[in-house]
């Protein structure tokens, strides 16, 4: 996906986006582009230097993902600041990230997968943090600042510590 295309998507989410040119001072935008060429070379063993990008992304957007992550297409970081994305996470299409948010892991395995799976059209709160090896469904919204340890099926909403209101 190039930068282009993460850019109109950026336009149609975003309600306080007036016009395309506004979505050049998203840090979302950013922080995405970084991680496209650091996964690449990732992907491809360079893990260092793939590294060092992340980290520069993250110097310049206060957006953390790291290159070992999997991300699917229409991500949209909203007010991304303090956004963290683990080394094992993977994310579907068309999903919603606000700021503060950790898609995480609650310990220091190794060679294991050890953060969370996110469906497809799925919106993370802002301060939200999602632990574990876990599998999130499509279609959830986990409201801001909920603690999500358990795997969540499709078409739930989740609030506080793993409440389940739907």
């Amino acid at each position: 996906m190039s930068i282009i295309c993460i850019a109109k998507n950026i336009k149609q989410k975003d309600p306080a986006c007036k016009n395309i040119f506004e979505v050049f001072l998203y840090q979302g935008l950013y922080s995405l582009f970084f991680y496209k060429v650091s996964h690449f070379l990732y992907r491809n063993k360079f893990f260092l230097l793939a590294r060092l990008i992340s980290q520069i992304g993250r110097l310049l957007t206060g957006i953390e993902i790291h290159p070992g992550a999997s991300i699917g297409n229409n991500l949209f970081i909203d007010h991304g600041m303090g956004v963290v994305i683990g080394e094992t996470a993977v994310i579907g299409d068309n999903c919603t990230i606000y700021h503060g948010a950790t898609l995480g892991g609650k310990g220091n395995e190794k060679d294991k997968k050890r953060h969370p799976t996110i469906g497809n059209n799925v919106m993370i709160g802002a301060g939200a943090k999602v632990l574990g090896n876990i599998n999130i469904g499509d279609n959830v919204k986990i409201g801001a600042n909920s603690v999500v340890t358990k795997n969540v099926e499709s078409n739930s909403i989740i609030i506080e510590f793993n409440k389940r209101i739907k």
